[in-house]
Formats: C-alpha cells, sequence, structure tokens
C-alpha cells in the first residue's frame, strides 16, 4: 500500500519518536533538530522520549559558483568537515576555501545566538546522540552533522528522519550507528511531496520549540 504524507512535521515527529522508543527516559539521551526544519520533529521526538532537546547548527560551504554543490561544512563548535576530492576535482583555491568558511562560521555563530541565545551546549562525551531532520534527500548535510558530532565523542549517534530516500539512508549507515527512517517511499521525489503542511518554520518557531528544558539540561559544556 502506497504510504500517505503526514500532515506536518508534528504528525512526523510523532510517528518516528515511536520507531524511537527504545531510547524512551534515558539519561543518556540528548535528541538534536538540525534547523530549521528538523527542530519542530525533534521537539515532537524529544517530548515523547521524555529527553533533551538542542539544536545543532550545521551548513554547507557551497562550491563557488555552484553554491548547491557542497565541498564542505561547518557545524556548531567550530568543527570544519571538508571533502576534498570536489576540492582537488574542481581545483578551489585555499582562498576560496577560506572565504567559504569565515562567511559560513558567521553564520553559525549568528544562528547559535538566535536559537540558543546564552544557554551552552551540552556535553555529549559518551552520550547517545539522536540527531533529527524532516527528512533526508541527498543527505550531505546530515553527513556533515555526524561527521562534526563525533568531535564530541558521543558514544552512539543516530540518524532519526521520518521520511528519506531509500539509498540516502543506506549511505549514512557507513556513518552513522544507526539510522532510523519512517518511511523510504519509492519515488521519492522530494522530501516536502511527503508533508501534507510543508511551511518552514519560523526563527521564532526554532526558538520557541528549542527552548523546552528536558531532563539533565544542567549537564553542559
Amino acid at each position: 500500500m502506497k504510504p500517505r504524507p503526514f500532515a506536518d512535521r508534528g504528525e512526523a515527529g510523532r510517528a518516528l519518536a515511536v520507531a524511537l522508543d527504545v531510547y524512551t527516559a534515558r539519561a543518556d539521551v540528548v535528541v538534536l533538530g538540525l534547523p530549521r526544519g528538523g527542530v519542530p520533529v525533534a521537539h515532537e521526538v524529544a517530548l515523547a522520549l521524555g529527553t533533551r532537546l538542542d539544536v545543532f547548527v550545521v551548513r554547507k560551504l557551497g562550491v563557488p559558483g555552484h553554491a548547491e554543490l557542497a565541498m564542505g561544512a561547518i557545524a556548531t563548535g567550530g568543527v570544519l568537515v571538508m571533502n576534498p576530492a570536489v576540492v582537488s576535482s574542481l581545483s578551489i583555491s585555499p582562498v576560496a576555501v577560506d572565504e567559504a568558511v569565515a562567511r559560513e562560521t558567521v553564520e553559525v555563530d549568528r544562528r547559535n545566538r538566535l536559537y540558543r541565545g546564552d544557554r551552552r551546549f551540552p556535553a555529549l562525551v559518551a552520550q547517545t546522540v539522536i540527531v533529527v531532520d524532516d527528512g533526508l534527500a541527498t543527505g550531505a548535510t546530515m553527513r556533515a552533522a555526524v561527521e562534526a558530532l563525533r568531535a564530541r565523542r558521543p558514544r552512539r549517534v543516530v540518524v532519526a528522519v521520518p521520511v528519506g530516500a531509500a539509498s540516502t539512508c543506506r549511505e549514512l549507515r557507513r556513518v552513522a550507528d544507526e539510522v532510523v527512517c519512517v518511511l523510504s517511499p519509492h519515488p521519492f521525489d522530494a522530501v516536502g511531496r511527503w508533508f501534507v503542511d510543508f511551511t518552514p518554520p519560523t526563527d521564532e518557531e526554532v526558538r520557541r520549540l528549542a527552548s523546552v528544558p528536558g531532563p539533565g539540561d544542567a549537564t553542559m559544556t
């Protein structure tokens, strides 16, 4: 039977939480939403599981003149992930790389101040991190997030989405400890195809949803 689209990100988050119920009420679990679309989904997951919630900002480093093509990414905490093959094959200069890194570092810092305010980022050492987005198409941003999170020495990184392309979910299993995807429809088309309401959340909504504290929020870095 053909799967039906989710009504909105809230319904998608609740469905995802059911698939993650093994992580319910565990003190070693942190749920991280990728702004902006992943945060409403992550909010529902954290509420259902009774876990901590925060945001993890990741910015793609686009190839000069071809912004949709990623040569790397930078994430919360200044973690830089590069794709040397892309940089080399396109002969991207060190100056161009440095300019992109500087530009996106400013944006990561801006978004962290906007979404988190003065709240420090949770400690992830020896924790199980569930990183949530509203869907997976190419998976480039999620892949960068996983690699960046590894630098914070979590025990386990779980990628969790309500919908994703089957091939992308398979590829992410090479970098994540677990991938949980509620729907892997074929043909996939696009993430927005599987939501009746795919209205982008506003910055204010992200701030509001991500500000709800969970158990153990005193443990910060």
